[in-house]
């Protein structure tokens, strides 16, 4: 009977905790299901992308496994499209997202953000041979290739040009260097890292638009979700404290980005 007794309260107090975990914040919830669930694109070099031999890294990968070893749990990075990575945030399927994204005002009402851990610069770039286009005041009737509702595709089109969506940096170039479209407004980074791989690229950078964009991590915005939030920027501040950060950036893109 004692040891009957013993497994019914074993049994409740496991319960117990469960339901703490699922009725209680997105933190408790992750650390309880022992995963830190991560969207990111895996095909956005320097930043999420597969290696040569097909593994998955880049800075938001090493920083988001940073992150996850933080909190006590391992990460699961899930590769999706840039459309769905915000969208899947919002309604739960990720806890985080780990793919470079840009704070901007309209996107924290709607989403609670990390403090930044890299500012970017956002560049204007064209292919090699083209004269018309010197500056985004240049970008009225023409067209660029842009991730849908990247703040990179907002920009060009508060410029007046026409976005052709796309999936990847690679698919971008290409548009760009066959002249199906006249420009791209991009990461500086992600367009050095692209020269560095094939420095016969055809295209040239134009105009340095603006300088230390922050970049940070995306939750979904709720009191549930405050906790978490508040830890990742301890684990993050810890990095930046320790260097961790900083050589991370001077890694993957070859200077120190981490400063605003």
């Amino acid at each position: 009977m004692k040891k009957l007794i013993a497994l019914l309260l074993a049994l409740l107090l496991a319960a117990s905790v469960a339901a703490v975990a699922e009725e209680g914040d997105l933190l408790a919830r992750i650390q309880e299901r022992g995963t830190l669930i991560i969207a990111t694109e895996g095909n956005w070099s320097p930043w999420t992308y597969h290696d040569e031999n097909d593994v998955l890294t880049g800075l938001d990968i090493e920083i988001g496994t940073l992150i996850a070893h933080g909190l006590g749990v391992e990460p699961e990075f899930q590769e999706t499209d840039w459309d769905a990575i915000l969208a899947g945030v919002d309604a739960g399927r990720f806890d985080i997202a780990c793919n470079g994204v840009g704070y901007t005002e309209d996107r924290a009402e709607k989403y609670s953000f990390s403090t930044p851990y890299v500012y970017t610069q956002v560049v204007l770039v064209t292919r090699s041979d083209n004269e018309d286009i010197q500056s985004v005041n240049d970008l009225d009737d023409h067209t660029t290739a842009n991730t849908a509702s990247s703040t990179f595709a907002a920009i060009a089109e508060a410029f007046g040009a026409t976005v052709t969506p796309v999936n990847t940096l690679t698919e971008t170039i290409m548009l760009v260097e066959q002249g199906r479209v006249d420009a791209t407004i991009n990461a500086k980074g992600s367009i050095d890292d692209y020269l560095a791989q094939h420095p016969d690229a055809n295209i040239k950078v134009v105009e340095i638009l603006e300088d230390g964009e922050p970049v940070a991590y995306p939750v979904r915005k709720g009191s549930d979700s405050k906790s978490l939030v508040a830890a990742i920027n301890e684990i993050l501040e810890a990095a930046r404290q320790d260097g961790t950060l900083a050589a991370l950036s001077e890694k993957y893109f070859g200077v120190d980005l981490t400063q605003g």
